[in-house]
């Protein structure tokens, strides 16, 4: 996740992403270390290719390779077969490595994988998303399964779309799946495949940005739907589907101004779903809470001259002290983590230098530089006791050393995991039912979950893809198309239970 300026595009999150900072200027660029061992990925950004989008013609409703509206028997019986081979072990299993490229579509691909693939083709890369492409797709997509459908502008530019499953008994709190609509940028010389194309391999492994972050979640959600209503189900809580903008550079002309519209609180949300990681385990990420993520720039004012003088009181010095100290805190938590095993990267304060600023010329000492860091710190932290150690850390580099904050998340919401709590039990009582492995954990870095919790909402990160490689915002990011497929399978086993729960004290 990130945010960005004209001077410079920021993206974070780890792993979602490493913690990759790509500055613009001058006509080149230059991307900050991967999250494995601080290697450069490059430098050199390339502007991402626009998408590569369908051409075929469709009446409004239509899905490819099928009729308009809801006439889909071919694609539904394809669907059941390939279904059917999941369950009796034929389709195989995702492959690490690039294979061959397969064929593009044809009648033996499951429909839903080939509406996946169309969705991975519309470019919403930044720093120029094309949204309304997007939001086309999506509304397309729910005008097929006969969705109610709502566009909120939370400002210029920026639609959030809700699409809606009405529930036989309104008055009841909703389930809210959410995901976004944006990607991060690619460095196309690194990826096997074009990322905008959706190449499938030979392994059946589906190659494109956005693959694992997060336009599989968005067509999971919507084809559990599909299942769920050609079986004739309908559930007393209401579930509405929320398209986000801008989560990657932060979610602040999304999520966050959506939460504090009378739209969203109209949705009457009970429960909340959004994006998880992958797990190149057997066991199935669950986040339940997220870090604070602070930026912090520290400026050391000293005294200037000339740069073959041993000046006194420079702003170097004191900075060297900041650095020393910030990064002295880093190893502390990096080995606490290190001789832990039962932590997780969630569970410690994650601390980097990100920009360093200074200088005029070679012979000149500056009279001011100035730091950047990225810390993200876990709920269990006392936010209060950690400023002001960071105070005295500037303080005690001397004077004229001051810090302000470029982004201060305060909230330290957590959704519960016990199972006195009644989404939970429904959520976790599923799992155990499809015999799945979980591991809770803080989520590393930042979802727009966040705003959701601290609008009052509990929200859990869940992404249904065990046995993948973690590849959000990395190069070659894929995801084999017999997980995705699984995924729709557990989410149209979460939905109805999550979609059921009793009424709850509250709501009488």
């Amino acid at each position: 996740m990130g945010t960005g300026r004209d001077a410079a595009v920021v993206f974070w999150g780890a792993p979602k992403g490493a913690e990759n900072v790509a500055w613009r200027g001058g006509g080149t660029a230059h991307l900050g270390a991967t999250r494995e061992a601080n290697k450069p990925i490059c430098s050199g950004l390339r502007s991402p290719p626009r998408a590569l989008l369908w051409t075929e013609r469709r009446a409004p409703g239509s899905r490819p390779g099928g009729g308009a509206g809801p006439a889909r028997g071919g694609a539904e019986r394809g669907r059941a077969e390939a279904q059917r081979r999941r369950q009796r072990g034929e389709l195989c299993s995702p492959g690490m490595a690039p294979g061959k490229p397969g064929k593009s579509a044809g009648a033996s691909e499951d429909p839903s994988v080939t509406l996946f693939r169309e969705y991975l083709r519309i470019d919403t890369v930044h720093p120029k998303p094309d949204y309304d492409a997007a939001i086309q797709f999506l509304e397309r997509v729910g005008t097929d399964l006969g969705l109610a459908s709502q566009k909120v502008e939370v400002c210029e530019g920026r639609v959030v779309l809700v699409l809606t499953w009405l529930g036989t008994n309104p008055r009841l709190r909703s389930i809210l799946l959410n995901s976004h609509t944006d990607v991060v940028p690619v460095f196309e010389e690194h990826w096997t495949y074009p990322p905008f194309e959706a190449v499938k391999d030979s392994q059946g492994n589906i190659y494109a940005r956005g693959a694992q972050d997060m336009k599989c979640i968005s067509i999971q959600y919507l084809e559990a739907i599909r299942r769920l209503k050609a079986e004739g189900k309908c559930f007393a809580r209401t579930i509405h589907l929320t398209f986000v903008p801008d989560e990657e550079v932060g979610g602040h002309k999304g999520m966050e101004m959506f939460v504090q519209r009378p739209e969203f609180r109209a949705l009457n949300v009970g429960f909340a779903l959004d994006e998880g990681l992958a797990s190149p385990s057997d066991t199935f990420s669950v986040f339940y809470g997220e870090k604070s993520p602070w930026w912090i720039k520290v400026k050391c004012m000293g005294s200037p001259g000339h740069g073959s003088r041993f000046i006194s009181n420079t702003a170097a010095e004191k900075m060297h002290k900041v650095i020393t100290s910030f990064l002295a805190f880093r190893e502390s938590e990096k080995q606490r983590l290190k001789s832990d095993t039962r932590l997780t990267l969630g569970d410690v304060t994650s601390l980097n230098l990100t920009m360093l600023e200074g200088g005029v010329s070679f012979n000149v000492v500056p009279s001011e530089m100035a730091a950047g860091f990225d810390i993200r710190i876990p709920p269990t932290v006392d936010l209060k006791a950690f400023e002001k150690q960071v105070a005295s850390w500037c303080q005690a580099a001397g004077d004229g050393v001051t810090y302000e904050f470029h982004q201060k998340c305060m909230d330290q919401h957590i959704t519960s995991t016990e199972e006195s709590d009644p989404w939970w039990k429904a959520f976790s009582g599923v799992c155990r039912d499809l015999k799945l492995q979980l591991k809770l954990e803080i989520f590393p870095a930042a979802t727009d979950s966040r705003y959701i919790r601290a609008a009052g909402h509990p929200a859990i990160g869940f992404s249904p893809m065990n046995r993948t490689p973690v590849l959000l915002h990395d190069h070659n990011e894929f995801l084999n198309e017999d997980v995705f497929l699984r995924g729709i399978d557990i989410y149209a086993h979460l939905l109805p239970a999550l979609a059921s729960v009793p009424p709850l004290p509250a709501e009488g």
